[in-house]
């Protein structure tokens, strides 16, 4: 520890969130910390994630390849280059998440992008369009077109499909992720590679008691409410033509 600068060991000692404190501490004692030690002694399955909130956070990590108890080559993680003015000045963005936030409200409105709900600005959190673990230093622009608002459930909703897309796990490709639902729900050609279309209904207040009647309809025709909706679309669809 003693071979790090005081002002970055006093940026380290800052942090106070769990999970980069995590990967900090331990690469603070150890040099270093592999994704097998992220998962086995800390518990987090998804490591790039926790290397993430690191860089989030401005302190810079290096990635470089080691060997696993099982002898597979994986991933780990140590300081990059640490120089103090660029350091400190992204350590500054995150100060910025308030003023992007902000400016995505004053945009669009105050409106979770995947279910279209105007909710309180405090249930509303910032995610990046394009996962950081894909794009990368590619993406670190803090336009907000980069950016969107999600609720905590869509959030957790698109980190799932995210981190179960093969363009995650293995092909990095930005241009994918572009054209995913996740990323532009306004306009996608498919759902985390797979040629899926989602249509998110939610019915609230004094519009439950339209939802509780299409439910019963549903329900004694043996049909479940989605097929129920379908089948009344194609209808309409059907008339239409």
């Amino acid at each position: 520890m003693s071979d790090y600068p005081k002002w970055f060991l006093d940026l380290c000692r800052s942090i106070t969130a769990k999970r980069p404190k995590i990967v900090i501490d331990h690469i603070l004692k150890n040099g270093h910390i592999t994704t097998e030690e992220l998962k086995n002694m800390y518990g987090y399955n998804h490591p790039p994630r926790a290397a993430r909130d690191v860089r989030e956070l401005g302190i810079p990590l290096k990635t470089f390849r080691v060997t696993a108890s099982d002898g597979k080559k994986i991933a780990a993680y140590r300081f990059d280059t640490l120089q103090e003015t660029r350091v400190k000045l992204n350590y500054g963005r995150t100060a910025l998440s308030k003023d992007l936030k902000l400016k995505l409200i004053q945009k669009y409105g105050s409106k979770c992008f995947i279910y279209l709900e105007v909710m309180e600005e405090r249930l509303l959190q910032v995610d990046h369009r394009i996962p950081y673990e894909v794009a990368g230093d590619d993406e670190i622009d803090l336009h907000p077109d980069n950016f969107m608002l999600l609720c905590a459930s869509a959030n957790r909703a698109k980190s799932w499909s995210c981190e179960n897309c093969d363009n995650w796990k293995t092909i990095q490709d930005t241009e994918i992720c572009r054209t995913c639902y996740w990323a532009n729900p306004e306009e996608y050609s498919h759902i985390s590679m797979r040629q899926i279309r989602r249509l998110d209904l939610i019915w609230k207040g004094k519009n439950v008691a339209q939802y509780e009647k299409i439910r019963s309809i549903a329900a004694s025709t043996g049909k479940t409410i989605p097929d129920f909706v379908k089948e009344v679309i194609r209808r309409r669809l059907t008339e239409d033509s």
